[in-house]
């Protein structure tokens, strides 16, 4: 079972963004790979670290955390979204969040100077990462109680095919940047009263590319990307409510010359059921009877989340009665637990009567057996609203 993200990087559930950012520094300081070299534990806790933090750092994700933990993102790539630190490399991590190190960390080199953006092409940026996209996906009862694969079109920024995202007209088009020699940052030192004092900025030429473009490419304009369409697979985990957040990793909108993608956010939207009434994890069903099927009892057929099911209804039963079928709910997203149905009986009183029919109801009125003899045990209903929703 995965270890909770604040027990991780050592903070409480309230803890700032300050601190949240502290304490993962401190962790992955420890853990860092340049000072436990082949520990392969030391390497996974420095993953770990980080997974964390991208997490907790997010707001959107740290709320869904919060509310659902690890099932929130329990799909991974595949649609859960989320992080998936356990798959990516040391050149990403250190890509996306070697900057908060600084330039007082041993390791600066290693982040690219210091503390700028490390990529695989070696101590700089790549372009600029994608925005997130939204969208609302409506799900049926059925879909949501399973779980269920949905294949969306989603209109978005997606990575350019003429120059596979480089943003120049052919290889020949881009050259080392003048400016910081290729390094994507400027370094300028400035005399204080204190001395010498020395600081490290993103290149204001190439954005911390560390390249520039001479000929842009004619399909894109320079920007690695177009305007398109990507048909996305989201697998949508069983037990989802109504509000709920997913977040898919790299799905959202292509970055700017290679930078990296976005993340597509998933809000659940819940499709009404022309028979049934979800609350919370259980199932709510009105059963109405006729008065002579409350009297003499019946066996009806009732809908479920996953079809029908046969119920006896016993001879006697009064209006307001509630009969559960357990197990008939929601499941729940973050654990095992799991609904019922419950199933609230309504005597039917008819409006419109026959002579015949009123010569015959006047006939019970004055009989004992139709006269109302509550049992003390009955509960109220208030007892009962107070059991159906415990």
């Amino acid at each position: 079972m995965k270890k909770d993200f604040y027990e991780i990087l050592g903070v409480g559930k309230t803890a700032s963004q300050d601190e949240i950012k502290k304490a993962y520094r401190k962790v992955a300081m420890q853990f860092h790979p340049d000072r436990n070299p082949g520990d392969k534990a030391a390497e996974e806790k420095f993953k770990e670290a980080a997974e964390a933090y991208e997490i907790l750092s997010d707001a959107d994700k740290r709320a869904q955390y919060d509310r659902f933990g690890h099932n929130a993102f329990a799909q991974g790539n595949r649609g859960g979204g989320g992080f998936n630190g356990g798959n990516m490399n040391m050149d990403d991590i250190f890509s996306q969040f070697g900057d908060i190190f600084g330039d007082e960390s041993p390791f600066g080199s290693f982040f690219g100077g210091g503390g700028g953006r490390r990529s695989s092409s070696g101590g700089r940026s790549r372009g600029t990462r994608g925005s997130n996209l939204r969208i609302k996906i409506k799900l049926n009862y059925e879909e949501m109680a399973k779980g269920v694969t949905k294949t969306v079109k989603v209109k978005k920024y997606v990575v350019c095919n003429t120059c596979s995202g480089s943003g120049a007209k052919d290889k020949n088009s881009v050259t080392t940047c003048t400016t910081c020699g290729g390094s994507g940052q400027v370094r300028r030192v400035q005399n204080t009263f204190l001395g010498q004092m020395q600081t490290v900025t993103t290149c204001p030429t190439c954005n911390g590319e560390g390249t520039t473009i001479t000929n842009k490419c004619t399909t894109c304009k320079g920007e690695g990307r177009v305007y398109g369409e990507e048909t996305v697979s989201i697998d949508i985990p069983a037990g989802v409510q109504e509000g709920m957040q997913l977040s898919i990793n790299g799905k959202g909108n292509a970055g700017e010359r290679g930078g990296s993608n976005g993340d597509l956010i998933v809000l659940i939207e819940e499709e009404a059921h022309p028979q049934l009434q979800r609350d919370g994890l259980n199932v709510a069903y009105d059963l109405h009877l006729s008065f002579p099927e409350a009297v003499f009892g019946t066996q009806v057929e009732v809908p479920t989340i996953d079809g029908k099911a046969k119920i006896k209804i016993p001879a006697g039963t009064q209006s307001g009665k509630i009969f559960r079928l357990k197990g008939k709910g929601f499941p729940s997203v973050n654990s095992y637990e799991k609904g019922d149905q419950l199933i609230h009986i309504n005597v039917w009183t008819p409006q419109h009567t026959t002579s015949e029919e009123k010569e015959m109801l006047e006939k019970m009125m004055n009989s004992q057996n139709f006269k109302p003899k509550p049992e003390k045990g009955d509960k109220s209903f208030f007892d009962k609203v107070r059991e159906m929703f415990s």
